[in-house]
């Protein structure tokens, strides 16, 4: 596709992240626009970011769940990139000025002791973490009536908005693989999940990732953060809120939102 049109696009939903401000879905006006410019048009709103001081930390999947790709008539999940500015701590407050549809996914995370790149396996990803963490993700999809495709949602990188993850602890043996996981938003929605959800098991999403960044001769590296995707549904925020997740043998991990 057009480089000029790639940058067009990527300002676009750069500033519609960076002021709150609603997006028409791109794919109404360019209905040609794939999966792979979309990720052109991600990379290049990330490399905006960049230029304005922030700085890439991470990365995270969406749409792990086979259910949701089934639904979504796709094969592989999404990825997204996460910066600095993104973090939330542990216990802190967020502000919902300059958000549009805010959402919060509970959320398995790693943090990677050495580069991961290639074709690996679930065990060499693995082998390539240093710590677990549980985590939330605030998703916020800017698109005007919360309207979009697959295409879109790529193009806006994945809707990530903010994150939050607990202390680490290194993964010893602990098997991921059927972690209980459930969520509180507001007393008012509660979510019981399971690390399976998770492409039968995080370490696949990990290594799906991993594999996925090959592709374009991409990969991870160490220090990064990467949230392997939600264990259940999405569940809407509003001022007042606390939320928190608990994952089975890892620390819990909460927010508040202010009023």
């Amino acid at each position: 596709m057009n480089p000029d049109l790639i940058a067009q696009l990527a300002e676009q939903v750069d500033e519609a992240a960076r002021t709150g401000q609603t997006l028409t879905m791109l794919t109404a006006g360019h209905p040609a626009l794939d999966i792979d410019a979309a990720y052109s048009v991600q990379r290049a709103s990330i490399a905006r970011r960049v230029a304005r001081g922030e700085r890439l930390v991470g990365m995270k999947m969406g749409l792990t769940s086979f259910a949701k790709m089934e639904q979504m008539g796709v094969h592989d999940p999404i990825y997204g990139h996460l910066t600095d500015a993104m973090i939330l701590p542990n216990g802190g407050q967020l502000q919902l000025k300059g958000l549009v549809h805010p959402r919060v996914e509970p959320e398995i995370a790693f943090t990677l002791a050495s580069d991961l790149c290639g074709q690996p396996t679930p065990e060499q990803a693995l082998a390539a973490v240093a710590s677990v963490h549980s985590a939330i993700e605030i998703i916020d999809s800017r698109y005007t009536n919360f309207k979009f495709t697959l295409i879109d949602v790529v193009a806006d990188n994945t809707s990530a908005c903010r994150y939050v993850v607990s202390e680490g602890i290194p993964l010893g043996g602990m098997d991921l693989g059927n972690l209980k996981i459930e969520m509180d938003v507001g007393g008012r929605e509660h979510r019981k999940g399971s690390s399976q959800a998770i492409l039968d098991h995080p370490a696949k999403s990990l290594a799906r990732l991993a594999a996925m960044l090959d592709a374009r001769q991409e990969g991870l590296v160490a220090g990064q953060t990467v949230l392997a995707g939600a264990a259940t549904a999405a569940v809407h925020v509003a001022a007042g809120d606390q939320v928190s997740v608990q994952v089975e043998g890892l620390p819990d991990v909460h927010f508040s939102i202010s009023a």
